[in-house]
C-alpha cells in the first residue's frame, strides 16, 4: 500500500457516505462516485433509525442534525385494525443514552449525510459509474463509464442491493424475494401520532406509521407481493388507499393524503447474505451490497452504517490492508448481520404461513438485546 492511500467508494447511500466521512477524518484520500445525478436527494418516504444506527451517526458527527430533523420516541403500539390500542411496548435501547427510535424523512437523512461528505473534503462525482476493476497485488485500476480511469489502493462497494460491483468481482449471490411487499407514502402527521403503531390483520399483513418530524410521518402497508407488471404506476395511490382505508384510529386522516401515485412507493421485500467473505482482492462490500433484509426489525440502515463503522475502524488501525484484515471485517460482522437477516425474514414468514402462536416478542427481544452490544 502506498504511503498516502487512496480509496474509491462506489455508491453514495448511507454506508458509502458513512465510510467516506470516517476515512477522510483519518486523512485517507477518498473519491466517491454515485450513479444518480441528484445523489438520491428525493428518494424514499421515511426511515426508522434505532439506537445502534444513531450511535454510528453520532460517530460521524451528524447526530445533532439528525436530532433536529427527526422525531425520537421510545415505544411502539400494537393496535387492532379498527385502531384500538391493544398493547404498548417499551422499546429496547440499542444506543446507550440515545433515543430508542428516531423516525426521519429519508431525503432529509440523505441531505445530512451528503453535507457531511462534502464537508469532509472527499472528491464527489455524480452521474458516474465504475465499469471495470483490474486488480493486482498493489491496488485496483478502475475504468469509469466516461472512459476515464483511476488507480486506488482499495475499492469499497456501497452500491446497494443490485450492486454491479458485487457481480463484477465474481460474487454470485443475488437478492431473493421473501414473498411480501410494502406500500409507503410520506404524509402530514396527525397530532396524536407520537410513536410507531402497528396493526396486524385486516386486508394487509401489517399497517403502520412512524412520525418523521413535528409535522410529517411515513405510513406503510405490507401485503403478499404481486407481479409489479400487474400494478400500473398510475394506480399506486388507489391501491394503497384501498388497503389503508380498512384501518381505523389515525388511518382515516392519513388516508386522505394518499392521492398522488407518484408519491407512493411499492417495493418487494428481499433477503441477501453474502457468505464466506465480503471481499475479492482489494474490493470490499458494505451495506446492501453484502446483505439486506425485510424491514420487519427496522435494522437495514443500521446494519449498513455499522458495516461502515467497523470497516473504517480496521482500515485506519495502522494495519496492512490485506486479506487478513478484510476477513476480520467479515468475521466481526457476519454473526450480527446473520442474526438480523434471519430474524427479519422469520418475522415475515410467520405471517405468510399464518402461524398464530409464533414467539414474535421473544425473537424481537432477543435480537434487539443482542444489538445493544457494540459491533
Amino acid at each position: 500500500m502506498s504511503t498516502s492511500p487512496a480509496v474509491l467508494v462506489v455508491g453514495g447511500g448511507a454506508s458509502g457516505c458513512a465510510v467516506t466521512v470516517l476515512l477522510r477524518r483519518a486523512g485517507v484520500a477518498v473519491d466517491l462516485i454515485e450513479a444518480k445525478e441528484d445523489w438520491n436527494a428525493t428518494a424514499g418516504s421515511g426511515i426508522t433509525l434505532q439506537g445502534n444506527a444513531l450511535r454510528v451517526l453520532r460517530e460521524l458527527g451528524v447526530w445533532e442534525h439528525v436530532k433536529e430533523s427527526g422525531f425520537g420516541f421510545d415505544s411502539v403500539g400494537i393496535t387492532a385494525p379498527d385502531g384500538t390500542v391493544l398493547h404498548v411496548n417499551r422499546d429496547i435501547r440499542t444506543g446507550d443514552d440515545l433515543p430508542a427510535t428516531m423516525g426521519m424523512q429519508r431525503p432529509q437523512l440523505q441531505r445530512v449525510l451528503t453535507d457531511a461528505v462534502r464537508a469532509s473534503g472527499a472528491t464527489v462525482r455524480l452521474g458516474t459509474r465504475a465499469d471495470t476493476f483490474e486488480q493486482d497485488d498493489e491496488g485496483v485500476t478502475v475504468r469509469f463509464g466516461d472512459g476515464s480511469t483511476g488507480r486506488y489502493d482499495l475499492v469499497v462497494a456501497a452500491d446497494g442491493l443490485g450492486s454491479a460491483t458485487r457481480a463484477a468481482i465474481g460474487v454470485t449471490d443475488k437478492p431473493e424475494p421473501t414473498g411480501m411487499a410494502i406500500w409507503r407514502i410520506a404524509a402530514p402527521r396527525p397530532a396524536g401520532v407520537t410513536r410507531t403503531d402497528l396493526a396486524y390483520g385486516g386486508p394487509a399483513y401489517i399497517a403502520g406509521y412512524c412520525p418523521t418530524s413535528d409535522t410529517t410521518l411515513y405510513a406503510y402497508v405490507v401485503e403478499a407481493h404481486r407481479d409489479r407488471a400487474s400494478i400500473p404506476p398510475e394506480t399506486h395511490a388507489d391501491e394503497m388507499r384501498r388497503l389503508a382505508s380498512a384501518y381505523g384510529g389515525c388511518w382515516p386522516e392519513i388516508t386522505e393524503h394518499i392521492t398522488d401515485p407518484a408519491k407512493v412507493n411499492y417495493t418487494w421485500f428481499d433477503r441477501l447474505l453474502v457468505e464466506g467473505a465480503w471481499h475479492r482482492g482489494r474490493v470490499v462490500l458494505v451495506g446492501d451490497a453484502a446483505h439486506c433484509c425485510p424491514p420487519t426489525l427496522a435494522q437495514g440502515a443500521a446494519m449498513s452504517l455499522e458495516d461502515a463503522w467497523v470497516l473504517a475502524g480496521l482500515l485506519t488501525s495502522g494495519r496492512a490492508w490485506d486479506d487478513a484484515l478484510f476477513q476480520e471485517y467479515y468475521e466481526r460482522r457476519i454473526p450480527r448481520v446473520r442474526a438480523v437477516v434471519e430474524a427479519s425474514v422469520q418475522l415475515g414468514q410467520w405471517q405468510l404461513d399464518g402461524v398464530r402462536d409464533a414467539d414474535v416478542p421473544g425473537l424481537m427481544g432477543r435480537t434487539m438485546t443482542m444489538l445493544r452490544e457494540l459491533p
